[in-house]
């Protein structure tokens, strides 16, 4: 899934939002880019789950390709 995460900004972000991801499926493929903030994001979990766990870590995002 692709997701779009506005507040990220520096390489702490990035790792707190790979965290949030990989506390739903620790074996999940989490790939971030800063410049663009968003997030692609494979794992055992649905992107409903995805968006409710980056908001509980205070990074709201938006769901922007389920295949992506």
């Amino acid at each position: 899934m692709l997701l779009n995460v506005e507040n990220m900004s520096c390489q702490h972000c990035v790792n707190s939002v790979t965290r949030a991801l990989q506390a739903l499926d620790a074996t999940a493929r989490v790939s971030v880019d800063l410049a663009s903030k968003q997030v692609h994001a494979q794992g055992n979990f649905s992107a409903e789950a995805a968006v409710a766990a980056l908001k509980d870590a205070d990074y709201p995002a938006t769901l922007l390709d389920i295949d992506g």
